[in-house]
């Protein structure tokens, strides 16, 4: 019997991240974390900073970080289309909590709007990247999220 299968792509501003074939794709999206299927119903909305997990056809999981962006889905092929995509395994989780440290230090100083705007969105991004890193690390001793 095999496994039925939808085709997946993540692109970034910079580079194509993973083009296969995955069995379950769980997003982070705008409304809420969403899992996706083969057959799915046509989609398209904003992603919020977070995860993408695939599940692929051997039963392994790939996760990536991506910094927000959009997604497609049609019945068999998903796009997703961000800003900064990253394999998880590539996350320097040092350097990220450093970031954070960093940007809450700014915004407890004397900040214009637009100085904490970019440390709260910074914030945000390092936030998700952190936890992707985390998920990775659960996924990894065999818990669940």
């Amino acid at each position: 019997m095999s496994v039925e299968t939808l085709h997946l792509d993540i692109v970034s501003a910079e580079k194509q991240i993973f083009k296969g074939e995955v069995v379950m794709i769980f997003v982070t999206g705008e409304e809420g974390d969403l899992g996706i299927a083969p057959g799915h119903s046509q989609l398209l909305t904003t992603l919020r900073p977070g995860y993408v997990r695939t599940l692929l056809p051997n039963d392994e999981e790939e996760i990536f970080y991506v910094s927000g962006g959009m997604l497609e889905v049609q019945p068999y092929i998903v796009s997703v289309l961000a800003d900064t995509a990253i394999r998880a395994n590539d996350i320097d989780e040092a350097a990220a909590i450093a970031a954070k440290e960093q940007a809450e230090k700014m915004m407890a100083g004397k900040l214009s709007a637009i100085d904490l705007a970019k440390a709260t969105a910074e914030i945000a991004e390092v936030t998700a990247q952190i936890r992707t890193v985390q998920q990775l690390k659960r996924r990894a001793r065999g818990e669940r999220a």
